[in-house]
């Protein structure tokens, strides 16, 4: 866990979230499915003028009509009250109603003309005679309205098919302009300029874009009773202007890392020019080489600070400007150089970094090993022994102030390859071991991947014994949610194994460009060069591990 002293940010508690619910009204149409949206009052006090689903907050009666509606079996409390609280706000806000009478028919327009918008709703259903549709209306996701915003609720977004017969018609004070929208015409409009849709409801179209028809959604929801996802996002700066992510995007763990709290203060833009700060004492500065191998570029790591010095991890290519802005970075106060591996994209500029120094840091890591490319040639000063601790102390203005690097071995990728935890934070450096975008290569004979896999279940370990919560990747933003992060890309790894030993089956006589091929075909083209040597290290494992023999 992040020592509080080295949050950039002072932290701040965020606004408390309201219980709420929305729904998602759903028809066929001969091009495929369309939602009912409507825009919001320009005076709302919540996203003014923005296209919405009807919804709104939950209240007491809700919860207390239960007995007013039908249910699923596998349906929870919690979820037929939101239901129910759907149910009303569509029938207040746009006059559509989910009710049907004992002997299975809808509301007709006669039964929502004799109700009243204002007067308690399911009181006037019960004398109407109309049961609730509760046991209609499915779970499809569940929003928490984003950390730094002033008004938060926690709001499932529902699912139910529009009922026949009926027409929606908005109360004009709080909804106006109902309107029936396919998703991608919708995020099209947005696009446009001319259809305001906020982050949430952009999210929700682009999954729901991919499904054909109304009941294809609601049978996915209907599968588990669970949302089909979870989010509260997170915000930043990218090219000057907001910036929302989800869980699964890759700047989300650099945004929790840097503002825990969800306040919008972190820069997102890739730059070379100058170092980013993560913590107090932690800076990340990306070398100017961008491109397919390398995505943004190498991130070089300076951790300590004024008082301590600082420990420079993978000073990357020999780029002079780069070295220099590491450099001046760390005041030329360079304690150590550690290289996570050998290869020419991390290794190359610890040498002449070293001679910018007047102490002469010494340059750690491991030789390479005689299964290296030329091009992956490294001798360090000393080689460093698994477990090691690396430390920096100092006397700083609140007293004495120490970061520890314990060293861990995780050949795979490279034969020489190392990572680096920062104990008293739960951060780890994972060189190039796991990556933010896109998986390793594992290029054999210098890479394993019995090795690879055997390293990620080291730093699974790593992550439960020094309570490690981020991953500091040598290419792309830090990563969250680290044991998970972990777990996530081996299951990744042995589900391509899995389809690799399919393609070997299905062609024992197969050239690897052929499996390559077959077994990638998920993946651009262009990467198919860069992807058969990782094919080659999981062959290499198949056939040790008498999975299948040629």
């Amino acid at each position: 866990m992040v020592r509080p002293t080295q949050l950039l940010y002072p932290q701040r508690e965020p606004a408390p979230t309201r219980p709420a619910a929305t729904v998602l009204l759903l028809r066929d149409s001969a091009e495929g499915i369309e939602i009912l949206m409507t825009r919001r009052s320009m005076t709302a006090s919540f996203a003014p003028g923005a296209y919405v689903f009807p919804g709104g907050g939950i209240d007491t009666a809700d919860a207390a009509a239960h007995a007013q509606s039908t249910r699923r079996a596998t349906q929870t409390d919690l979820h037929l009250t939101q239901a129910i609280a759907a149910i009303r706000e569509s029938f207040e806000e746009l006059g559509v109603l989910l009710a049907r009478h004992a002997d299975g028919s809808h509301a007709s327009t006669a039964d929502i003309a004799a109700l009243s918008r204002t007067a308690p709703f399911a009181a006037q259903c019960r004398e109407r005679g109309l049961t609730l549709a509760g046991d209609q209306v499915f779970v499809l996701a569940h929003w928490i309205t984003d950390r730094d915003l002033p008004r938060r609720f926690d709001v499932p977004f529902l699912v139910a098919r529009m009922p026949d017969g009926q027409e929606p018609v908005a109360d004009e004070s709080e909804q106006f302009e109902p309107v029936w929208v396919r998703p991608a015409e919708a995020l099209a409009r947005h696009e446009a300029g001319g259809f305001f849709i906020i982050f949430p409801t952009i999210r929700t179209l682009q999954r729901l874009q991919h499904f054909d028809t109304v009941d294809a959604v609601l049978q996915a929801c209907a599968a588990s009773e669970q949302p089909l996802w979870t989010s509260c996002p997170r915000a930043g700066f990218l090219a000057g202007a907001e910036a929302r992510y989800m869980e699964h995007e890759a700047p989300y763990g650099e945004l929790a890392l840097t503002s825990p709290d969800g306040q919008m203060v972190h820069t997102l833009d890739w730059q070379t020019a100058q170092p980013v700060a993560l913590l107090k004492n932690v800076m990340r500065l990306t070398a100017p080489n961008p491109g397919v191998m390398t995505g943004p570029g190498t991130n070089s790591y300076l951790v300590g600070d004024p008082a301590t010095g600082y420990i420079v991890i993978d000073p990357g290519p020999a780029d002079t400007d780069h070295l220099q802005r590491l450099w001046r970075a760390a005041g030329g106060n360079i304690r150590m150089i550690v290289c996570t591996h050998s290869h020419a994209d991390h290794s190359p500029g610890a040498k002449p970094l070293q001679a910018l120094c007047s102490n002469t840091p010494p340059i750690l890591g491991l030789p390479s090993a005689p299964t290296a490319r030329a091009a992956s040639q490294f001798t360090p000063d000393r080689s460093l022994l698994n477990q090691e601790l690396l430390t920096l102390v100092g006397q700083g203005p609140e007293g004495e102030m120490m970061h520890t690097l314990k060293v861990i071995h995780t050949p795979g990728h490279a034969a020489n390859h190392l990572c680096l935890v920062l104990l008293e934070d739960g951060i780890l450096f994972s060189g190039d071991h796991i990556l933010n975008g896109s998986t390793t290569v594992v290029d054999p004979p210098d890479g394993n991947m019995n090795a690879y896999l055997d390293s990620l279940d080291v730093l699974d370990a790593a992550c439960d014994e020094h309570g490690i919560a981020f991953i500091a990747p040598a290419h792309g933003y830090v990563i969250g949610e680290a044991k998970t992060a972990i777990a996530q890309l081996k299951a990744h790894r042995l589900k391509r194994e899995a389809k690799i030993i399919g393609v070997m089956q299905a062609q024992p006589q197969g050239s690897m460009d052929e499996w390559v091929a077959a077994a990638y075909d998920d993946v651009d083209p262009r990467i198919w060069p860069v992807a058969k040597r990782s094919l080659l290290a999981h062959v290499e494992r198949i056939e040790s591990q008498g999975l299948f023999n040629l």
